[in-house]
């Protein structure tokens, strides 16, 4: 039996910004609410309230944030799958970030009704 999640969404709409590996933290990532700063030997990855994200940078907006209401153990396996299987059946782009305390499930913002009613479908708890 797939996990039941229950989901809070984080107010306002989110962007992912892609900046150089080699580039330093920009001081517009950093404030209050959920930002996610990821560095791969290819890439710096920022994901924050859209607003902060200048217009001159690589950016791909408009997503509305989900957070999973945990906490949920390392070991425990299904979480993120039980969440995203319905979304992606249905067709709808995601993009999740992980934290040691849990998970963060983003969906554009034209999909918002349809990601919740899917959700709810598929026995998930919208806070």
């Amino acid at each position: 039996m797939a996990a039941r999640i229950r989901l809070k969404q984080i107010p306002g709409l989110f962007a992912i910004a892609r900046l150089e590996a080699r580039d330093g933290i920009p001081g517009w990532a950093d404030g209050p609410g959920f930002v996610s700063i990821t560095r791969t030997d290819d890439e710096l990855s920022v994901v924050c309230l859209q607003d902060r994200v200048p217009n001159d940078v690589r950016q791909d907006g408009d997503w509305v944030a989900f957070k999973f209401e945990g906490p949920f153990a390392f070991g425990q396996s299904g979480i993120v799958l039980s969440v995203i299987r319905p979304l992606s059946e249905n067709g709808l782009g995601i993009f999740v970030v992980s934290t040691f305390d849990g998970d963060h499930l983003l969906v554009k913002a034209v999909d918002e009704e349809a990601a919740k009613r899917f959700l709810a479908e598929a026995g998930h708890t919208l806070l």
